[in-house]
């Protein structure tokens, strides 16, 4: 079977389990990708591309419901978006590059495990008013690599108690939308449009992939697989690939 259509069915599982709460699933795009041998020129491209498509719907699905803490959500935005720009603008050989993936990957597989529990509305934790320190630091990251970084992101606001969960999964949607936005506007700046376009017409199957699985997700909820599995079974791929590529292999 072509390696493609590999990558297709993996990038429309990914888009069909994430849609429905407030992921892009750019770690795991990523995590495949770097398995799939993909130029690590094209791939943060490609991985934010897909990341916009699916989230954009989502983000418009939260607003619309009336579930986007907007003060909050511009905030931490606001203060990510830049980093992410400057991250996509980053010059990155592809040795350091892998690595940093890698390393991310490994986070990632660590913030999915952490167990978030039964989380109800309520008074905000005393750490949550610090969360605005994280998002520069996740912003950047996100930009060089190509994730969201909303899979830190939503973990941490969840042991912080900055939100509800309806509210935690809105924001972080929004987050992941305009971070990819600003981290792909870097990434055209540094590699151009040319490579980009190039890049984007090799990945076609996987975007129509994403937009097909992020609709039907969205749709269905996700009802049929428990989010709890949904985050082990993606922890343990990404820490997979992750430490892989952590030791150059």
């Amino acid at each position: 079977m072509p390696l493609i259509v590999l990558l297709a069915a993996g990038f429309f599982i990914t888009a069909l389990l994430y849609a429905s709460v407030g992921f892009g699933g750019g770690s795991t795009y990523a995590a495949l990708l770097a398995l799939s041998g993909l130029d690590y020129r094209v791939l943060p491209m490609v991985v934010l591309a897909c990341n916009i498509v699916v989230v954009a719907g989502s983000s418009l699905r939260f607003a619309r419901a009336g579930l986007t803490p907007w003060k909050g959500a511009l905030l931490l935005t606001a203060l990510a978006a830049p980093a992410a720009f400057l991250g996509g603008l980053f010059q990155i050989d592809e040795r350091s590059f892998m690595a940093l993936l890698g390393g991310s990957l490994v986070l990632t597989a660590a913030t999915m495990l952490i167990p978030v529990g039964d989380q109800t509305e309520g008074e905000a934790g005393s750490l949550a008013r610090y969360m605005p320190l994280v998002a520069v630091p996740m912003g950047f990251l996100a930009g060089v690599v190509g994730i969201g970084g909303g899979i830190f992101l939503a973990p941490l606001l969840h042991l912080t108690r900055w939100a509800g969960p309806r509210a935690i999964a809105a924001t972080t949607s929004f987050f992941i939308l305009v971070n990819s936005l600003f981290g792909l506007a870097g990434q055209l700046a540094k590699n151009g449009a040319a490579t980009f376009t190039g890049a984007i017409y090799e990945a076609l199957p996987l975007l129509i992939a994403v937009v097909l699985g992020g609709q039907i997700g969205s749709l269905l909820a996700v009802k049929f697989l428990p989010l709890r599995w949904i985050r082990w079974l993606t922890a343990v791929l990404v820490l997979v690939v992750g430490v892989r590529l952590l030791v150059g292999g």
